[in-house]
């Protein structure tokens, strides 16, 4: 069984191996650059936010000591 968040996860992180090759060919323009490098940070931070989200699910399955003050997830983040 697939887990729809982590095809999400590989999805986004596929779009800014894109993204990164355009901006580096220098063929933008200036205009273009700055709306891909916007969409680029936008696709960093939700990929930055599902990592934060795996790592806390992995500290509360192992029970890692110190970690008792973790909120519980829930869907909407």
């Amino acid at each position: 069984m697939t887990d729809i968040k982590t095809e999400s996860f590989e999805a986004k992180m596929g779009q800014l191996e894109t993204l990164v090759s355009q901006l580096e060919s220098g063929e933008l323009s200036l205009d273009d650059a700055m709306k891909t490098f916007e969409h680029g940070i936008k696709l960093t931070r939700e990929c930055q936010s599902a990592l934060d989200q795996a790592e806390q699910t992995v500290q509360v399955l192992l029970g890692e000591p110190g970690q008792e003050q973790l909120a519980p997830l829930t869907d909407s983040e």
